[in-house]
């Protein structure tokens, strides 16, 4: 898996993930701290209400960028991005106020949702080869995985150190030292965008590709069942712990450990797996397994939990097959992305995934707590299960068994020395994306895939 780091460009992009991911980490911590000092025993609902305003920045600000990614070097946007969040994480220990914390959480987070969409585009142009991007997929996802592990206990470190507003500079320190990598590397030119249309049609063009495409639709369903059971996990864990199984505060780290555990195991298995196995045959079964660890789960806490000895390992394993499950689902989603947009359309691809996927996020989060304080963990854990369960067969409908990359189709709409049509005719098979020239998926016979390539 590491020897895609001897690719100079992905090294310096790689590490500048790691070290942002890091002072953003470091900058969670600093953020609840600061919240209680603000507002006391209302710290929860400042830091729920942040929460929020990070999944409306992501949701409307990704798609909004990728309208205009075309006309900025791509360098100089992830570089600007950077500086931006370094200046809100310098300011942020001087606020006075809750409103101050909003206004600049809001900015922080729409710079981190036009930055990531147009990082996770950039590397496919830099790894053109799908085993190399495989590889940097599980990376990634190593990376976010030993950050909510790393970031945390450095946190503890330096603050046995220092006073917790310090912990903004590490924040920022991070925001700069990745825009200096940034600026270290040549990054691919992207390819012009033939695209007609205003602002909004730009921005909804990403959105409408997913749509329009099957894996694409299939994927968003998934997302919404990693949505579901992971909000079950972050949002719950301490309840589960603490108040049904009477553990320590200790013991929910432990627990979360092993969610994060299972994710890590299986972001190392997934190159030498998905070299044998197909995106469909590894996806779709770890939605299945999600779903079903989260049904038991509701089905154990309403017949009784009980404090046994058996019902903390058992936590602990459903944590674990869910964090497998998870990383299962989402390491391989950068794949089906990539494979079903035209290089020029990658930056609003992943514009939209980030921006559907935490429209997920935004409904699971507040269902998953707010069932859960009203109508207790068992409750939660059943409706959520209904939501994955809905999401899993959706998916299952939605991506076809059969999923050729190349499928063969018409355009009577186009003159006939049309440059598209050129060597090829009016019906012809290639690689097929949604784009201007493609707004509509065309049927697929069950032998359509004969003598084309495979894309499970």
């Amino acid at each position: 898996m590491l020897s895609v780091l001897r690719n100079r460009t992905y090294r310096h992009l790689f590490t500048a993930q790691v070290v942002a991911l890091v002072g953003t980490g470091l900058a969670t911590v600093a953020l609840s701290l600061l919240a209680y000092d603000l507002a006391g025993g209302n710290a929860s609902a400042v830091l729920g209400t942040a929460l929020a305003i990070k999944m409306v920045a992501y949701v409307g600000i990704a798609p909004l960028t990728s309208a205009f990614a075309d006309r900025l070097p791509r360098r100089a946007l992830l570089v600007s991005m950077d500086l931006i969040r370094a200046c809100v994480a310098l300011t942020l220990p001087f606020v006075t106020q809750v409103w101050q914390v909003y206004v600049l959480i809001f900015l922080l987070q729409a710079a981190s949702a036009a930055f990531t969409p147009t990082f996770q585009a950039t590397v496919p142009e830099v790894l053109p080869e799908e085993r190399d991007y495989t590889r940097a997929l599980s990376l990634s996802r190593l990376a976010y995985d030993l950050e909510s592990l790393f970031s945390p206990a450095l946190a503890a470190a330096l603050l046995s150190l220092i006073s917790y507003p310090w912990l903004f500079t590490g924040t920022a320190a991070g925001f700069v030292a990745s825009g200096v990598l940034v600026v270290s590397v040549l990054l691919p030119k992207p390819p012009p965008v033939e695209r007609t249309g205003g602002v909004y049609a730009k921005a909804a063009f990403g959105t409408r590709l997913f749509l329009a495409t099957p894996r694409l639709r299939a994927l968003l369903a998934l997302d919404l069942v990693v949505a579901a059971v992971g909000a079950m996990v972050l949002v719950n864990t301490v309840v589960l712990v603490r108040d049904t199984l009477g553990g320590s505060a200790g013991d929910v780290s432990l627990a979360l450990g092993a969610y994060g555990a299972g994710s890590m195991l299986v972001a190392l298995l997934l190159p030498r797996v998905l070299g044998r196995a197909g995106d469909r045959a590894l996806m779709l079964p770890a939605a299945v397994v999600m779903t079903v660890v989260l049904g038991l789960l509701g089905a154990g806490l309403a017949a009784g939990p009980g404090k046994g000895s058996w019902a903390w390992p058992a936590l602990l394993a459903a944590w674990l097959l869910i964090g497998a499950a998870t990383s299962a689902i989402l390491t391989p989603g950068g794949r089906l992305v990539r494979r079903s947009a035209a290089t020029p359309d990658l930056p609003a691809a992943f514009a939209a995934r980030f921006s559907l996927t935490h429209a997920c996020w935004l409904v699971t989060y507040p269902l998953a707590g707010w069932l859960a304080a009203r109508a207790g963990p068992a409750v939660a854990a059943g409706v959520l299960t209904v939501v994955a369960l809905a999401g899993t067969l959706v998916a299952v409908r939605l991506w076809p068994r059969t999923d050729p990359a190349e499928l063969p189709h018409a355009h009577p709409e186009l003159p006939r020395d049309h440059p598209h049509l050129a060597g090829a005719g009016q019906s012809h098979t290639h690689d097929f994306h949604i784009d201007v020239l493609h707004p509509h998926w065309p049927p697929v016979r069950a032998d359509a895939d004969a003598g084309h390539r495979s894309a499970a």
